[in-house]
């Protein structure tokens, strides 16, 4: 009985986490859900033995990635959905192996549990094929107090708050490690007070933007063979813009036609951005000498066409296909997959004088893309994105909610421009000024700060991320080189 009750708190733990993201956005259920977890490792008089703790890590992996994802299937099928769900929590097998004698520490358990969580994490988030960091814990603290530790230590140390908080309130509710668990709370609740006396940041100026939805015919995977109606609704709904602004910005494959290939396809983007009056960013397809690249262009009101960004962190089985061969034996659908070749840029691009940085879709996941960007020197930052195939799913608003992550690691303003929604632009400090529904055509417009400064995340997150994550390697050999002594 002792086990079903263990399993049952570690699958409420990862359904918990799940309702944390978007669009739910219960920022504290996620607390909860990682609380649960720590409990489910530490509940009763008797420490579950390593292969329970597997187990329970595994289970806990489900609850959250079975109801987190049904967006990678929705035109495809449940078989990659349910796939890459069981992918994503074989990881949290050995986290729970580990996590057993870790939360045997007798004062240490909760602070260790945190980093070793950081630790797992961070293998999940950057291995195989540059990981899959959909499904940090950190995103899910977007609308909550915790958000603004990402402006330390950007969405690692958002999780890793959150995954102490947690723990700290389930060793509260065993009464025991007590003086840990008022520490960890007080770790916690430090930033949101410390923040209310933090001086105000001056802009270095300000910009009108204009983000263009166009929308799509109609939902599905045929979208691309339909890129011609595409590029004309964006063309069409930048030219109901009937004031100056100052730039645009069009979403990802908004012309999925080559306008250096195509006469009548540029002739539609020029004409466009000549009515606005405006340095425009579109998202298209170019080829090179490497291959096919899927590249934000800008277009200026002269006709002439500025700086480029060749996405750099391309999506594994969509954009590319790894070893499309081996693959391909057991589903056609590996057929369906890009042959996308990535970027070597610098981040930015500028439109009229304003260094912009772009972070294209599947890139926002990325810690590098924003970072990269602000070292740079953008001032201010976009994320265009395609997410019309998959349809009216979770997916658009989980991405959102990175986008609004990002804004306060970098404090930068962000411009989220989407085929078919939802687009937005939000404020530095994340909070959303306007967005639109999904699958109408709609443009936002709205004068942004721009800013020159850098947090403490861009200059020195990957430091922060590598320290947490070697101080949660070196708790996990510790606890088993105790648990080897104990025993």
């Amino acid at each position: 009985m002792t086990l079903v009750l263990r399993l049952l708190l570690a699958a409420l733990g990862g359904a918990a986490c799940f309702t944390s993201f978007e669009p739910l956005g219960w920022w504290w259920a996620g607390i909860l859900g990682l609380g649960l977890l720590y409990f489910s490792h530490t509940w009763g008089d008797k420490s579950p033995r390593k292969r329970t703790g597997a187990l329970l890590g595994f289970v806990f992996g489900l609850g959250l990635y079975l109801p987190l994802l049904p967006w990678v299937g929705e035109f495809v099928g449940a078989v990659p959905w349910v796939a890459l769900a069981i992918t994503e929590s074989l990881y949290f097998i050995v986290f729970g192996a580990v996590a057993v004698p870790i939360a045997r520490l007798k004062h240490w358990g909760p602070l260790a549990f945190a980093l070793w969580f950081i630790s797992a994490e961070f293998v999940r988030s950057n291995w195989p094929f540059g990981g899959f960091a959909w499904g940090r814990l950190g995103w899910g603290q977007i609308d909550g107090p915790l958000a603004q530790w990402a402006s330390i230590g950007g969405p690692a140390l958002v999780t890793f708050v959150a995954v102490l908080a947690g723990a700290c309130i389930a060793g509260a509710a065993q009464s025991r490690r007590f003086s840990t668990t008022i520490a960890g709370l007080l770790v916690v609740a430090s930033f949101p007070v410390l923040n209310l006396f933090a001086p105000t940041i001056p802009d270095s100026g300000e910009v009108k933007v204009a983000a263009i939805q166009g929308n799509v015919p109609r939902m599905g995977l045929d979208f691309n063979a339909q890129r011609r109606a595409v590029l004309a609704n964006h063309a069409r709904v930048t030219g109901e813009v009937d004031e100056p602004v100052d730039l645009v910005i069009w979403p990802e494959n908004s012309s999925d036609v080559n306008p250096f290939a195509d006469q009548e396809a540029r002739k539609i983007i020029t004409e466009a951005v000549a009515d606005v009056n405006a340095p425009t960013l579109v998202g298209t397809i170019t080829v090179d000498e490497v291959g096919p690249r899927n590249t934000m262009v800008v277009f200026n009101a002269d006709g002439t066409t500025g700086d480029y960004h060749h996405k750099k962190f391309l999506q594994p089985f969509g954009e590319y296909m790894p070893y499309r061969d081996f693959f391909r034996k057991f589903s056609s659908f590996v057929d369906m997959a890009g042959n996308f070749q990535p970027g070597t840029g610098n981040g930015i691009v500028h439109m009229n004088g304003i260094a912009v940085g772009v972070a294209t879709c599947y890139e926002v996941a990325f810690d590098a893309a924003a970072r990269t960007a602000v070292d740079n020197g953008a001032q201010i930052l976009t994320t265009p994105t395609n997410n019309a195939t998959f349809g009216f799913t979770d997916m658009t608003y989980q991405q959102m909610a990175m986008s609004r992550m990002r804004a306060i690691e970098t404090d930068r303003a962000v411009i989220v421009a989407a085929t078919s929604g939802s687009s937005a632009l939000i404020r530095p400090d994340g909070s959303i000024i306007e967005k639109t529904a999904i699958f109408q055509p709609a443009t936002l417009i709205d004068t942004l700060p721009l800013r020159d400064t850098r947090t403490i995340a861009s200059r020195f997150g990957h430091i922060i991320e590598w320290s947490l994550v070697v101080a949660g390697l070196a708790s996990a050999i510790l606890a088993i080189l105790v648990s080897r002594r104990d025993r």
